[in-house]
């Protein structure tokens, strides 16, 4: 995940979209989402690896196994298994097998292998209209983040920060997926830790909730990995943040990293309009020196100090992002967010 630093570069291109009026950003944007079929058995779903290849030989081996566990029907696309550096394949080949399963209407669902790096540079190659026109899920999560928002920005679709493909999904991931994938009914409370029982000397501190700022909002979710979506704000594929609950989530990065990430989101502006943000798990985010705090913050204080004068809801904690337990988001779907209640919850279907 270190490599997705480099997206800090990639940045600085955006930077060029900035004089683009913030309504002709969002023209594409229809006024309600278009929500994808839900999957069933028997549904074919196309195996893709947008950014990086998967991280061992048999991992899209792997990935065939996981879907075919579910009763899915998996299909390899072409550049799924395939290298060049750090990418599964150049530019031109993985945007293909991305616009191939969208072209595609036998195809029920386009899963995402890994993430790591390169979702980004596929956005100015896809077929939009392909898009709009044989809308289905996307799954997948970090990297993946600039696809999800991506496609909700551009056509108004439904994506899915979701597990990616290539790793067994947990008791708890596979519960979330279903009831947000799988059912057409929506799904209430999400990303919520399950019930820890009282007992003695003991005290909960993997799932602990950070309320950073108390009220209620609701707002449509968009987000994912504050990296990745940072490189997004500027560009035609940033998602509309007013009104939003914007959710977010990192791994591997130090505090001070953080913090520019969301120095950055706040000078923008954006965030003032939202109706609430929520933060994951930040995998691995501690200070360089583990169990010393001089001189430095940790994530969560980094967290409070950007966003706490915000004005808007905020609560910290929730189980997404890069750990074995995580729910899937989906991106574009009404929700609402409690603080004092410490929940986030879908108010609609995320599938038709």
């Amino acid at each position: 995940m270190k490599t997705r630093r480099s997206l800090l570069a990639d940045a600085a291109l955006a930077s060029a979209f900035l004089a683009l009026p913030r309504t002709a950003r969002a023209a594409a944007l229809p006024a309600g989402p278009v929500r994808p079929k839900a999957l069933a058995p028997g549904a074919r779903v196309a195996l893709v690896s947008p950014a990086s290849p998967a991280e061992e030989p048999e991992g899209i081996v792997i990935a065939e196994e996981i879907v075919s566990s579910l009763g899915l029907v998996p299909k390899r696309m072409p550049a799924a298994a395939r290298q060049t550096m750090y990418l599964a394949g150049t530019d031109e080949e993985r945007a293909a097998d991305l616009n191939a399963a969208f072209r595609d209407p036998s195809i029920d669902a386009v899963w995402c292998v890994r993430g790591g790096y390169g979702s980004g540079r596929l956005l100015p190659l896809l077929d939009w209209e392909a898009i709009r026109k044989y809308p289905k899920p996307l799954l997948g999560f970090s990297d993946i983040t600039a696809l999800l928002n991506g496609f909700y920005a551009k056509t108004g679709l439904v994506t899915f920060h979701a597990p990616t493909c290539s790793s067994s999904l947990s008791e708890y991931s596979l519960a979330e997926l279903k009831k947000v994938v799988f059912s057409k009914e929506p799904a209430g409370v999400i990303a919520a830790a399950p019930p820890v029982e009282p007992r003695e000397g003991f005290v909960d501190r993997e799932d602990r909730l950070r309320r950073i700022v108390p009220g209620t909002g609701r707002g449509r979710l968009v987000g994912g990995n504050i990296s990745v979506f940072s490189m997004l704000v500027g560009t035609p594929w940033e998602p509309p943040l007013a009104g939003s609950i914007l959710f977010l989530e990192e791994v591997g990065e130090e505090p001070y990293r953080i913090d520019r990430w969301l120095t950055h989101l706040v000078l923008t502006g954006r965030l003032e309009k939202c109706a609430g943000i929520v933060f994951g798990k930040f995998k691995d985010c501690g200070p360089a020196e583990k169990g010393s705090f001089q001189g430095t913050w940790t994530w969560q204080e980094v967290v409070a100090d950007r966003f706490g004068k915000l004005g808007i809801p905020i609560l910290a904690g929730l189980r997404f992002g890069h750990v074995a337990d995580k729910s899937t988001l989906p991106v574009g779907v009404l929700a609402e967010l409690d603080v004092a209640k410490g929940t986030l919850a879908l108010l609609e279907p995320a599938v038709s």
